[in-house]
């Protein structure tokens, strides 16, 4: 059987193993990202100088995990709505993140990096705009 995803957590109970791979972690700080408001989603990094915004279906994209033994070091990529406080958005996000990956492996995290590749606009502002036109 091939292995396709790293573990990075793996666990011996007295009923078996538990194995957690790295994919798992990416789209749970992915999900937890997302849930913060202001976010409009993950990038994919910058691509010529533009940010690639993804879908839900992409919630590993834009997660960069570094996973050791006990710990681990998350970096998030993610596009904002235009108008909201960044730092502000980007303090939940780490909270949120931190809490989704402990609760959920096990993991203690010791740092998240919030990396903001991007600004959409709303619908709203975008027909405000036409209309200053």
């Amino acid at each position: 059987m091939d292995k396709v995803d790293t573990v990075v957590r793996e666990e011996q109970t007295r009923l078996g193993s538990i194995r957690i791979a790295d994919e798992v972690v990416k789209i749970i700080a992915g999900l937890a990202a997302t849930e913060v408001p202001g976010v409009a989603g993950m990038s994919g990094g910058v691509v010529g100088g533009i940010a690639e915004m993804l879908g839900r279906k992409n919630m590993s994209k834009g997660v960069k995990v570094e996973v050791g033994e006990k710990e681990a070091a998350v970096d998030i990529f993610v596009v904002v709505e235009y108008g909201v406080r960044i730092p502000d958005m980007a303090a939940q996000i780490q909270e949120n993140v931190k809490n989704a990956i402990e609760k959920m492996t096990g993991l203690t995290v010791v740092e998240v990096n919030v990396n903001v590749q991007g600004v959409v606009f709303s619908q709203e502002a975008r027909e405000e705009e036409h209309r200053v036109r």
